[in-house]
């Protein structure tokens, strides 16, 4: 693509780099100059126009946004706006979660400074109607040659929606006192968010026997335990009564603030998630990040909750007890 100043009357057919005023209106960069705009163009006393003119290999902005945005959306779950200034934005159209490979981004994004693609966090949750990414072609045209390059480099982008639609929460208590239903209220939210709900209440007793019975009796697809007492330690009464139950716990704690005394595991199929105290609250922890991508299917392994330190201080909160130092003089 060529770019730059030309004699107005060379200029029929290229592209307007800027806005132009007239008398009666204006011509808006972008637009594909005719003959009856050179000879508005003219009446104004312009000489010289700044255009973008297609060389031949050349794909208009609008045409080659298209065709990237095809290679990276024949997902379920994902739609496509119509291609406008050279952007196409990628719109979910039901609750999941946004995947996408990560290389392939980066490799697209590496050929020509002109072929982006922007996209939401990995694995961020999303609803109906959100964008996920948008796919942007900066000047007015690029070579298609690089287009067919990054077309061959892209990888379909994936929203992962519900798995498991029907979860068991148990709750633990200690002596008389029922726990608090905010706990649950704030779980069946978060759950609702992805189409999922809970199935009855099960309240049991803070021991071991008690919850690995409730464990072993659960009906839903997957398990979330949520106790009276913290979780602090891999042998305490929640994971101690996963493995009475026939189950196996597979992480105790996590590097994410909330949401430290995290655990997850199994039991047979049914993945099982030893909830925080924070979980009670719908703030931001680390227990959304494990449920919101469990639910959608993912099996996250020992090294995928490692990996969430990065980012993964969601709250800096001045109960702690541990106030910054006076900053020096």
């Amino acid at each position: 693509m060529k770019f730059g100043p030309v004699p107005l009357q060379d200029a029929a057919g290229a592209i307007l780099a800027h806005s132009a005023e007239l008398p009666n209106g204006r011509l808006r960069k972008g637009k594909v100059l005719t003959a009856d705009d050179i000879t508005l163009l003219a009446a104004t006393g312009v000489e010289n126009v700044v255009v973008a003119q297609h060389e031949d290999g050349d794909l208009h902005e609008d045409v080659a946004a298209q065709r990237l945005a095809e290679a990276f959306v024949p997902a379920p779950g994902l739609r496509l706006t119509t291609a406008t200034t050279g952007r196409v934005n990628v719109i979910a159209t039901m609750p999941g979660i946004f995947r996408c490979d990560v290389e392939a981004i980066e490799k697209v994004n590496a050929i020509n400074p002109m072929i982006t693609i922007a996209t939401q966090p990995q694995n961020q949750r999303v609803v109906a109607g959100d964008m996920v990414a948008t796919i942007k072609i900066i000047s007015y045209a690029v070579a298609e040659l690089d287009i067919t390059r990054a077309v061959d480099a892209a990888m379909p982008l994936a929203l992962l929606t519900a798995q498991h639609t029907n979860i068991t929460l148990i709750e633990t208590q200690i002596g008389s006192d029922a726990p608090n239903p905010k706990g649950r209220a704030a779980m069946a939210t978060r759950l609702d968010r992805l189409g999922a709900s809970l199935t009855r209440r099960i309240v049991v007793n803070h021991t071991e026997a008690a919850l690995a019975e409730a464990i072993s009796a659960a009906s839903g697809t997957m398990i979330m335990i949520l106790t009276g007492s913290a979780t602090s330690d891999a042998y305490d009464v929640a994971p101690q009564a996963v493995r009475i139950a026939g189950g196996q716990v597979t992480r105790f704690g996590m590097p994410v603030d909330p949401g430290n005394l995290l655990f997850v595991g199994e039991i047979g199929e049914k993945p099982v998630i030893g909830l925080p105290g924070c979980a009670r609250s719908l703030a931001l922890n680390g227990a959304d990040w494990v449920v919101e991508r469990t639910i959608c299917g993912l099996r996250l392994s020992d090294h995928d909750i490692a990996g969430m330190g990065v980012g993964g201080l969601l709250k800096e909160s001045p109960a702690r007890h541990h106030p910054r130092g006076k900053p020096k003089e």
